[in-house]
C-alpha cells in the first residue's frame, strides 16, 4: 500500500473532529428523567387555565352574535274616569293608560315576571301596585299593555290633594305611570338570569274636574327604562 493510500484510511479508534453518538440506553433515561421531573399541580394549572379562556372566548362571541338590548315602551293613551279629593283628604282613582312595550332584538326574546303598575302624582303613590299577566315578548316584536288602575280613598298629603284641585283648575296634570317588576332574556336554550326592570312614564295630561274618559297627552310619550 502506497503512503498515499494510508493518508486517506482514518486512524480506527480515534474519534478526533467526530462527536460521539449517544447509546440508546442514555436517551431513554434522559426522557425519563425529563418526564419523572415535570410537575402535575403546574400541568394541571395549564389545561385549567386553557379551558377557562376557551370559555371566555365562547361567551365573548354568544355576547357579541347576540348582544341584548333593553325594550323601548312609550304612552299611546291615557284615560280618567274617576279622580276626586275629599276631606280628610282622601283620593278616589279610576285610570286606564295604552303602553307599547317594543322587543328590539332580532335573536333574543323577552320574558316578564312579577310585572305590577301604579301612579304617581307628586311623587305620592294615588293607586296601589297592580299585578300584571305574565308576558312573553318575541323577537322584534311590539305588545300593547292597557293597565286599568283604581284607588278607592287613599289618603294623601295635604300638598298632594291641593296640588290636584290647582292642576284640575288649570287644566293639566302631571303624572307618572311606573312599573316594576322581574325580565330575563332567553336566546333558544339559553336563558338569563332575572335582572329588576323599572320603567317609568311622565306624562302631562289635559284634564278638568268633572271630565271622564280619554284625556290628550301634552308631553312626550317615550319612557325611561332601567334594568
Amino acid at each position: 500500500m502506497s503512503d498515499y493510500d494510508q493518508q486517506k484510511i482514518p486512524n480506527e479508534g480515534v474519534g478526533v473532529g467526530y462527536p460521539q453518538k449517544p447509546s440508546p440506553l442514555q436517551s431513554s433515561n434522559h426522557a425519563k428523567k425529563y418526564y419523572t421531573h415535570r410537575n402535575p399541580v403546574k400541568t394541571l394549572c395549564t389545561v385549567l387555565l386553557t379551558l377557562l379562556i376557551l370559555a371566555g372566548l365562547l361567551v365573548l362571541i354568544g355576547y357579541l352574535v347576540y348582544r341584548p338590548n333593553e325594550p323601548n315602551f312609550s304612552l299611546a293613551g291615557a284615560a280618567i274616569y274617576e279622580l276626586n279629593v275629599t276631606t280628610p283628604p282622601y283620593l278616589s282613582t279610576i285610570m286606564q293608560f295604552t303602553v307599547l312595550a317594543r322587543n328590539p332584538n332580532r335573536r333574543v326574546r323577552l320574558d316578564y315576571d312579577q310585572l305590577s303598575a301604579l301612579v304617581y302624582y307628586k311623587s305620592q303613590p294615588i293607586t296601589p301596585p297592580m299585578m300584571q299577566p305574565p308576558l312573553v315578548q318575541k323577537t322584534k316584536s311590539t305588545v300593547i299593555l292597557s293597565p286599568v288602575l283604581r284607588g278607592a280613598s287613599l289618603p294623601v298629603s295635604v300638598e298632594v290633594a291641593n296640588g290636584l284641585l290647582m292642576d284640575e283648575f288649570y287644566g293639566v296634570v302631571a303624572l307618572r305611570l311606573v312599573f316594576v317588576g322581574k325580565m330575563r332574556y332567553r336566546a333558544g336554550i339559553i336563558k338569563t338570569k332575572h335582572y329588576d326592570i323599572y320603567v317609568k312614564c311622565d306624562m302631562m295630561v289635559g284634564y278638568k274636574k268633572g271630565f271622564s274618559g280619554q284625556v290628550p297627552l301634552l308631553s312626550s310619550p317615550d319612557c325611561q327604562v332601567d334594568v
